[in-house]
């Protein structure tokens, strides 16, 4: 019978955000996470000493100045991170077919970049890239419309954003763009949001691209870096997280959620709960039909959620550098037609093939070189897959079985294909390889289907058109992936509006100004102008696991 003021069912960044937001304002909170460590998306896992984070592969905007590191300055928890910039000449390399085009940060750079390789496209590829900016900052400025002269001068402010907003990806940069290889690499992040250009949002696509315009940043540590950043804050200031706990239902009584009861059916009270997991988990799941209104019901019944993931976690013993690996991303695509190819992952046959028809690939021993012991670099590959395209596992109590073995072998053999083509010897210089499926994300994300962005991305889930923070049962809110947008800041974002609904404020008034807070930003490739502290971290991790060896 345990009472506290608010209770946050999910560690993930849009839980911890809010968790955060409420602990500064004086409440007691309480974060409850299913898995064994907290972080939802964000977490990082240990394989046999090297560390792997399933969900955190870039971010943007980090600069001194830029949003993220606003919001992280205005969380209160920047002291507490490291950024490494991922190679800013080349942080998305984009390898189609035989073709290898690289995108550096930067809008005028990333132009320039692309004019070289396609003169012909010079002054189409300025003026689209232009309007991805015009679009995007257009986007960002529509929250921030406060007052009735804002509002009334708010439809000139905002008309590229308008004029766009009802377009598919594919018409209008058709509209520009003609080279169906320029395309393939303007489009190439679409694997950011999960939707190919014949179904994706153009603005969508445009915030995307603008998240990441100035280069992409990694954390030390990887996503559990910013977990422990989150929840030492949060306990900092009083809250509590509780790992393996899962929550079986929330307690609703005369259209009011008044508590949670857990799996071993204890039940603990809050004035407030808070959902960081899918919305169709919550209302379904922990809450029940009979709850829910017609409207809500509707919404829910005709949501469709993102497409779900494999992921290989792989560990080589050799210089992968030598192979022109870096702290860039590899988008690696078959050929050019990315609607075509988002076609083949999400209908064909998973094991089907020798290779995916498109995987994203990153070295995290090099985004973040603290963590290379001086041996073993350490890879995720990654791609997509329709939830309902995979076979069915019956096991004895779970879905590991002798056919999920198999199955997962099968696809670990695609994925090490791509990886001996794109660095040579890799399969002899294996020391470890494992495989998460959509099962693995549902047994330690708990995500509808194992999807990994919250609701489908398109328009009508994204901001005002998505889930509601503040529901229809009193004292219940949500926050995540599907409540504003997803991605980690997205998410974190999400988070703080929950807050600032809470606490009758803005989300602006808890994103509180502090000169002290500093984000430490690192460039990954440049080891000349790495800080002595750095150094000596890394000699020592080297250190530790020779000792470790002998």
């Amino acid at each position: 019978m345990e009472a506290v003021d608010a209770i946050i069912i999910g560690s993930g960044a849009g839980g911890l955000a809010t968790a955060i937001c409420l602990a500064r304002a004086g409440q007691k909170v309480l974060v409850l996470e299913q898995h064994y460590v907290p972080g939802g998306w964000c977490h990082s896992f240990m394989l046999n000493g090297q560390r792997f984070s399933p969900g955190v592969h870039y971010i943007g905007l980090a600069d001194d100045g830029q949003a993220t590191s606003q919001l992280y300055k205005g969380l209160g928890i920047a002291n507490e991170l490291v950024f490494f910039r991922m190679n800013k000449h080349a942080f998305e390399h984009c390898c189609i077919g035989d073709k290898k085009i690289d995108l550096p940060a930067g809008f005028n750079a990333m132009g320039d970049a692309l004019a070289k390789h396609f003169p012909q496209e010079k002054g189409k590829i300025k003026k689209y890239l232009q309007l991805v900016d015009k679009v995007n900052t257009q986007l960002q400025y529509m929250p921030t419309i406060r007052g009735l002269r804002q509002t009334l001068t708010a439809p000139f402010k905002t008309a590229a954003f308008v004029h766009h907003a009802p377009y598919r990806l594919k018409k209008i940069i058709g509209r520009y763009i003609k080279d169906p290889l320029l395309k393939a690499v303007l489009n190439i992040q679409c694997g950011d949001h999960g939707l190919p250009p014949e179904k994706a949002h153009f603005v969508v696509h445009c915030a995307v691209m603008a998240h990441y315009a100035e280069g992409g940043f990694y954390p030390m540590g990887g996503g559990g870096g910013l977990v422990k950043a989150m929840t030492n804050v949060l306990k900092k200031h009083g809250g509590e997280v509780r790992v393996s706990t899962r929550v079986h239902k929330i307690i609703v009584q005369n259209n009011t959620a008044v508590g949670v009861e857990i799996e071993d059916g204890q039940k603990l009270y809050a004035k407030t709960i808070i959902s960081n997991a899918d919305p169709s988990i919550t209302y379904f799941n922990l809450i029940g039909r009979e709850h829910l209104g017609k409207k809500l019901l509707k919404k829910l019944d005709s949501t469709r959620y993102s497409v779900t993931s494999l992921i290989l976690f792989l560990t080589l013993e050799m210089d992968v550098t030598a192979a022109g690996i870096d702290s860039g991303n590899f988008w690696i695509y078959r050929d050019e037609d990315v609607d075509n190819l988002f076609k083949e992952l999400t209908h064909e046959d998973v094991t089907a093939g020798e290779e995916f028809p498109a995987i994203f690939m990153s070295c995290t021993t090099l985004k973040d070189p603290v963590s290379y012991n001086g041996k073993y670099h350490n890879l995720e590959l990654v791609t997509y897959i329709d939830y309902d395209k995979l076979p069915e596992f019956k096991g004895e109590e779970d879905y590991h079985c002798d056919a999920y073995k198999q199955f997962k072998q099968k696809v670990i053999s695609k994925f090490m294909n791509t990886a001996e083509r794109m660095i040579p010897g890799a399969k002899k210089a294996t020391v470890q390889v494992e495989l998460g499926t959509p099962k693995t994300n549902q047994f330690y994300i708990n995500s509808t289907k194992g999807n990994v962005y919250g609701a489908e991305k398109t328009l009508f889930n994204m901001g005002p058109f998505s889930f509601k923070n503040k529901t229809e049962i009193n004292n219940l809110y949500l926050c995540g992936a599907s409540t504003l947008s997803h991605g980690v800041a997205g998410a974190t974002y999400s988070g703080i509006e929950t807050a600032a609904k809470l606490l009758g404020c803005r989300k602006e008034d808890l994103l509180l100004p502090d000169e002290s807070q500093q984000l430490r930003i690192i460039d990954a490739e440049d080891k000349q102008g790495w800080p002595q502290w750095l150094l000596k971290k890394r000699d020592d991790k080297v250190r530790n696991f020779k000792e470790i060896k002998l």
